[in-house]
């Protein structure tokens, strides 16, 4: 039997979330002159749902994706629930007010998932499961409450190619815990959703062994299909057209009336069915289904007793309960004042009690009663905390010639060997590329992550192969197929499982560079929710030259750079490597407040995830100079070869182009004074420190000084400086306007092609060669033409 507060409660969430949008986009003064927005009907047709998800179904431990439309529900609950602040109600889309969509790190209410790019927020759960699995499965991770992974999603959401894929992925890795709830209510914000479009959802979760449930009729429309008659209004409903029913909805009761007298009038049971009820009545039997039925979504939710994935499939109508239900233009939608004054009438809320949380509430001590008990709301706000893991000294044997990718997967295996409490929690992932960027050995050594043991079967039948694949409980690495866009949703979902479940994983993902740009979106999703982990896109540049343009990245350095929340990093050396991973480990676990550090001007107490762009081209160890070595790699740059005191050219370069910059610099030194090589290590963290000291500059701190600025502050003006990454040119280009100096940048500008690395290097410009000859043209003061 439901609880009679339900209902109750879904008329009051119902109330104040269309009520603040209301206040937002008509009372609130806005100097804008544009809409505000809020998406009322979206909300409309979730509120049911969320009634008797938060109010009934879910347990402490459950955590919940909202579906981004449906926020104004979600935050009119949390303030229901003495969560959220009246002020922060009334500034709703307004700066310091609730954010437009859910933010785990923009709201201050309880928020489990970002939502907001549409389908991430859905597909983050499957891996967030996945993600409680893996800690289930080790010792450090006993006493782990395993909780539901619940998706509230729109039926427009099932286009989202992310939805897909993470079905595919979490067939293979034996799903469980997870809900998601589709919001049927068959609109978009185009207009209305095709027919049979159920009938494909059904398939394709059954096709991935999900149960679905489907949840089409309410308590009102199945007792009315019980009645003399109701059978022929059953069928009625199940063929009745999507763009007739969302019409008929909107027209309201009258409408039906004449409608379904007209197609099934008989003068016999189903006329007698129909005229027992008034228009309000039939109109509101017509409306019942079962999504939009709080009595009916909580008796289905109670009736799962497995941890099978399950969809329900929950019909409902947009715009539900109120004046714009149906309408096919609803979704943008907004009601008038006077509609707004009418529904409030109808709605019982007394003026001058708009934002008062029991207004109309018949008896308020007893919903104030029941809501103390919810067990959902009773442990409080859910963030949890768990120790940062010490990180010990990181190290790489010494070679005269390697690679940034095979220093990384050496760095890997020497943790691997040990038994650190950061190896421990180590969980690496990769799209369908594990042995090719450099994870092989630590997956040889920690083996891959499987609810059940499973051996490799060419190492049972002594089939030499240099990968070891035993799948284990214990394993440390979770395999993952070629969707760029599942590695960076586990990432973010293992990233953050400090807080989702109390217990910290460090992961580290490994990706092709190019295809970075094909799992932005979850990127950038990840980031936004200020998910910890570590990603090497390797190989990358033009340097992959073999591969062609389709494997070879020029774009991804500035996506380094503007990425928030994403430290980027193009280390040249392997101890620079060392030094940078070292670093990272722990900037992964800071949760400092976000306050810029004086010396640098970044934020780093912070913390953040790290990316590294690294390549696997062997180029000879440097010997780097010793003094300030550390600092100046973290802090994105150092001098390689310190400029003179009258430098006429500075070198700088980030990445795989080291050997070329130095060896032009050597060249150029033949004929001019004390030039220097500045060995940039972080564009991204360069970049961001000099930003920041101007603007703290413009605020009255004369003083402030950022790591570029002091690089820079000894080379006298007429010093000119050629800047060379293998990558966009622009990355580098900026440095010229720090102090003024005259910059060529050297970089890739287009598409690569199949070709040696020096025959690329030569086509495309970043050879020592052209760097030689860019600075006989700054010297001329000519323009250095295209290569």
């Amino acid at each position: 039997m439901t609880h009679p507060h339900l209902k109750t409660i879904e008329s009051r969430l119902l109330w104040l979330s269309h009520w603040m949008i209301h206040n937002a986009n008509h009372l609130r003064d806005k100097s804008d002159g544009i809409k505000i927005g809020g998406h009322q009907a979206s909300s409309a047709s979730m509120v049911s749902i969320l009634t008797a998800l938060y109010f009934s179904a879910l347990r402490p431990q459950d955590r919940v994706a909202v579906k981004p439309h449906a926020g104004p529900v979600f935050h009119a609950m949390q303030y229901l629930m003495g969560n959220l602040d009246l002020e922060k109600m009334q500034n709703f889309r307004g700066l310091g007010g609730v954010q437009s969509y859910p933010s785990r790190t923009k709201d201050v209410d309880d928020v489990d998932f970002s939502t907001g790019s549409v389908g991430l927020g859905v597909a983050i759960t499957s891996f967030a499961s996945i993600v409680q699995d893996y800690i289930a499965g080790k010792t450090w991770g006993a006493g782990l409450e395993r909780g539901r992974m619940i998706a509230l999603m729109g039926d427009a959401e099932v286009d989202e190619g992310n939805v897909h894929e993470c079905l595919q992925e979490g067939w293979k890795h034996e799903l469980r815990n997870v809900w998601w709830v589709i919001d049927y209510n068959r609109q978009s914000l185009d207009g209305v959703v095709r027919e049979g479009l159920w009938s494909r959802i059904e398939r394709l979760f059954e096709a991935f062994g999900w149960d679905v449930v489907r949840v089409k009729y309410g308590v009102l429309q199945r007792a009315a299909f019980a009645e003399p008659g109701g059978e022929r209004l059953r069928q009625w409903i199940d063929n009745c057209p999507n763009q007739l029913y969302s019409a008929l909805t909107f027209s309201g009761g009258a409408v039906w009336r004449q409608r379904l007298m007209d197609d099934l009038g008989d003068q016999g049971e189903v006329t007698a069915l129909i005229e027992r009820r008034s228009d309000a009545e039939l109109a509101a039997l017509m409306e019942n289904l079962g999504g939009n039925c709080v009595e009916t979504m909580a008796e289905s939710f109670a009736a799962i007793d497995h941890d099978r994935p399950v969809c329900f499939l929950a019909y409902t109508v947009k715009g539900w309960g109120t004046p714009i239900a149906g309408h096919k233009d609803n979704h943008g939608g907004l009601m008038t004042r006077g509609q707004m004054a009418e529904w409030q009438r109808h709605m019982g809320v007394p003026e001058g009690q708009e934002w008062e949380k029991m207004a109309g509430v018949a008896d308020p001590e007893a919903l104030r009663g029941f809501l103390r008990q919810v067990p959902f709301f009773a442990r409080g706000p859910r963030r949890y905390r768990d120790d940062p893991v010490p990180v010990p000294a990181l190290a790489v044997a010494a070679e005269r010639a390697t690679s940034t990718q095979a220093a990384f997967g050496r760095i890997l295996d020497d943790l691997a060997r040990g038994q650190s409490a950061l190896a421990e929690r180590i969980v690496t992932m990769s799209p369908d590329v594990t042995g090719t960027t450099g994870l092989g050995p630590w997956v040889n050594r920690r083996k891959l992550w499987a609810r059940e043991a499973r051996g490799d079967v060419f190492r049972a039948q002594n089939i030499p192969s240099t990968a070891k694949w035993d799948f284990a409980p214990e394993g440390q690495h979770i395999e993952l197929g070629i969707a760029e866009m599942n590695l960076f949703l586990q990432l973010a979902a293992a990233g953050l499982s400090h807080s989702l479940f109390g217990k910290r994983l460090l992961p580290v993902g490994t990706v092709y560079d190019p295809f970075v740009c094909r799992g932005l979106d979850a990127l950038n999703y990840a980031c936004y929710q200020d998910a910890r982990f570590l990603i090497a896109g390797t190989p990358s540049g033009v340097t992959l030259a073999p591969e062609g343009g389709a494997h070879q990245s020029i774009s991804t350095p500035l996506i380094g750079m503007a990425q928030d929340g994403l430290a980027a990093f193009e280390p040249a050396f392997a101890e620079e490597l060392v030094i940078i991973m070292e670093w990272a480990f722990d900037y992964m676990q800071r949760d400092g407040e976000a306050v810029v550090d004086p010396r640098t001007w970044l934020r780093d107490a912070k913390g953040g995830a790290v990316y590294l762009r690294l390549t696997t081209r062997p180029i000879d160890q440097a010997t780097l100079p010793r003094e300030g070595l550390a600092q100046g790699v973290i802090d994105g740059g150092y001098w390689l070869r310190p400029p003179g005191p009258n430098c006429e050219i500075v070198v700088a370069y980030q990445g795989a182009v080291a050997p070329e910059a130095i060896a032009a610099a050597g060249l150029i030194a033949e004929a001019r004074r004390d030039v220097g090589v500045l060995a940039v290590t972080s564009a991204d963290r360069l970049h961001a420190g000099w930003t920041a000291a101007q603007r703290a500059r413009w605020h009255g701190e004369p003083g402030a000084r950022a790591q570029v600025e002091r690089l820079l502050a000894p080379l006298p003006r007429h010093c000119r400086l050629v800047t060379v990454i293998d990558g966009y040119p622009a990355t580098l280009s900026w440095l010229g306007s720090v102090a003024g100096h005259q910059t060529i940048p050297l970089g890739v500008e287009h598409f690569g092609q199949t070709g040696t690395i020096g025959e690329l290097y030569r086509h495309f410009g970043i050879d020592t060669g052209t760097i030689v000859r860019a600075v006989s043209g700054l010297t001329a003061g000519r323009q250095l033409a295209a290569p």
